[in-house]
């Protein structure tokens, strides 16, 4: 439906600058944040990481917290025992194979408990500014209403993207269309009177 021409012009006029909106300060602490991110808000996770970082922000400090005290404490990010079982397992296997720093490599990120594909890549964009292409719910979404994809599944979308868009701009493209999808191109209302695509997107509703 759209060029990838199109596409870069577009999203380079209504995201201009695209950042990260989770807050941290290390590698390790983007990796607890995009963990705790599954299925929450940037919003919430910012919330709960403000108080949570203040005591415990590194390997060490998550290996040695009771698994029920960390639950308390991410309680409201929702999934709370998964997400402290998998903190504490990943803080465990950073300090004993990684010599207590994140590794910036993907296949060795994604052999932690709770890292896929989409929060390895963020750790790779973000934390160690290598081109990659992380797909959450807002990129699948916005792939697939510009007619980039026609796939529910995360990683197909991922693999679609990374052939479609030029390598060097991976990163700034995936923030981009996070952005899009969670203020513009949102899921039940969509605004599409300030997008650029409206004239020719099928979900248009103007």
């Amino acid at each position: 439906m759209f060029s990838k021409e199109e596409i870069m012009t577009g999203l380079d006029k209504m995201i201009k600058n695209p950042v990260c909106e989770l807050k941290f300060e290390t590698n390790f602490q983007l990796l607890v944040a995009v963990v705790l991110s599954a299925q929450c808000t940037d919003k919430r996770v910012n919330m709960v990481t403000d108080e949570l970082f203040k005591t415990h922000n590194k390997p060490e400090d998550f290996v040695n917290i009771p698994l029920e005290e960390l639950e308390e404490k991410i309680h409201s990010c929702g999934f709370y025992h998964n997400k402290a079982l998998a903190i504490k397992s990943l803080s465990y296997d950073i300090i004993e194979k990684f010599g207590g720093e994140v590794p910036g490599d993907f296949d060795k990120l994604t052999k932690l408990r709770g890292v896929g594909r989409k929060t390895a890549n963020v750790v790779l964009s973000e934390g160690f500014k290598q081109d990659a292409f992380a797909v959450d719910t807002h990129v699948l979404k916005v792939s697939n209403r510009l007619g980039i994809v026609k796939t529910k599944n995360a990683d197909e979308c991922e693999f679609k993207l990374k052939k479609f868009f030029p390598k060097n701009k991976w990163s700034r493209l995936h923030y981009q269309m996070v952005l899009f999808g969670r203020y513009i191109c949102k899921a039940q209302k969509p605004d599409c009177k300030n997008c650029v695509f409206n004239t020719k997107c099928k979900e248009s509703r103007i």
